[in-house]
């Protein structure tokens, strides 16, 4: 009996013991992990923002794949919030509590356990970097860990907390680039068909490029245009286009005109580099394409294809055009740019020696 007690004492020092060194160790963290992302901020904010875009890279689905959600009928947006229930991860929901669009969103996650329910801070934080389109992303996990969690991971665990959440952040991050990445390249092409061009006049500035450098050349010379007519306090009339003047194959070189459609003829000064232009009414060939500026030449393929086999035939003197319908600035996926290509055609009431 002696030694029972004495063994009994043992038990409850070492008992003692281990809720003193447990109690008394500090439980707090905050783990968080970072990736930078070739995509706009709001491009990425957008794939993050809604629990219902979670599950194509969410890094728990590749844990468990019966793994069972339940969304509310909020999804998204301060008070969004969906639950799960899995055999492998435990039980658990997440709400969010904060939004600043495109910046920063707080929530709430909940994880049910055999040692009680357990509540901790997720947070993102979506920052542009020092190059232009790419975005820092950050996703994080702070709280404080119960007496029994603590015991949990300090005896009886073979993983430790903070690997184990660095290393499903890390995976959810590398999905969540892939992921964005591909949906920035989608792309679709469609030929309109024949369409006529109603023309009107334009303020237009012209330079030459190299074909590769057409996109950076484009924006310099409509931001001139567009800063031209902001300063003139001149109406737009239109969305902005390009006509391609000139296109040199053999030395991969363009001359092209970025303009912008005015209401009336501008009398522009002596020299001034932006001038006025009037385009004339014209047939054309319409082909619109849905998706980033790099898409151009399928676009153009696809719209000469159709000029063959309907016997189309290319007009001898108006140059072809591209016309933004929508503002990069505005539009930050680039899988979402509408450009509508306009291709002259002699029209197929008049016969082609009459132009």
């Amino acid at each position: 009996m002696k030694i029972l007690k004495y063994l009994f004492f043992l038990l409850l020092i070492g008992i003692i013991a281990i809720s003193i060194y447990f109690g008394t160790k500090d439980g707090s963290f905050n783990i968080a992990e970072s990736k930078v992302i070739d995509a706009p901020a709001q491009v990425v904010y957008d794939n993050v923002k809604d629990f219902k875009n979670w599950q194509t890279w969410g890094p728990w689905m590749a844990e468990d794949p019966n793994i069972q959600i339940t969304y509310a009928e909020k999804t998204e947006g301060e008070g969004g919030s969906y639950s799960w229930t899995s055999e492998e991860m435990g039980n658990g929901a997440m709400e969010i509590v904060k939004v600043i669009p495109g910046k920063e969103i707080d929530q709430k996650i909940e994880f049910n356990t055999p040692f009680g329910d357990s509540k901790s801070d997720v947070y993102w934080r979506f920052e542009d970097t020092a190059t232009q389109g790419e975005t820092k992303v950050t996703w994080g996990m702070k709280g404080e860990q119960s007496f029994m969690e603590k015991v949990y991971f300090g005896l009886f665990s073979n993983e430790e907390l903070e690997p184990g959440i660095r290393d499903m952040y890390q995976s959810g991050l590398t999905k969540l680039d892939s992921v964005v990445t591909s949906q920035m390249k989608q792309f679709t092409v469609h030929v309109d068909g024949i369409t006529q061009y109603e023309g009107g006049y334009y303020m237009y500035a012209t330079t030459s490029s190299s074909m590769l450098d057409v996109g950076v050349k484009m924006g310099e010379v409509m931001g001139q245009v567009m800063g031209y007519i902001q300063s003139n306090n001149i109406a737009q009339n239109g969305k902005p286009f390009a006509v391609y003047n000139q296109i040199d194959t053999a030395n991969n070189s363009v001359i092209f005109s970025a303009g912008i459609p005015v209401t009336d003829r501008v009398i522009t000064p002596p020299g001034s580099p932006v001038v006025t232009g009037f385009m004339e009414p014209v047939t054309t060939l319409k082909t619109t394409l849905k998706g980033d500026y790099d898409n151009l030449q399928q676009a153009y393929a696809k719209a000469n294809e159709y000029l063959a086999q309907n016997g189309l035939i290319p007009h001898p003197t108006a140059k072809m055009f591209e016309v933004y319908v929508t503002d990069p600035g505005e539009v930050p996926n680039p899988a979402n740019f509408i450009t509508e290509i306009y291709m002259p055609i002699v029209s197929p009431q008049e016969p082609e020696d009459s132009i």
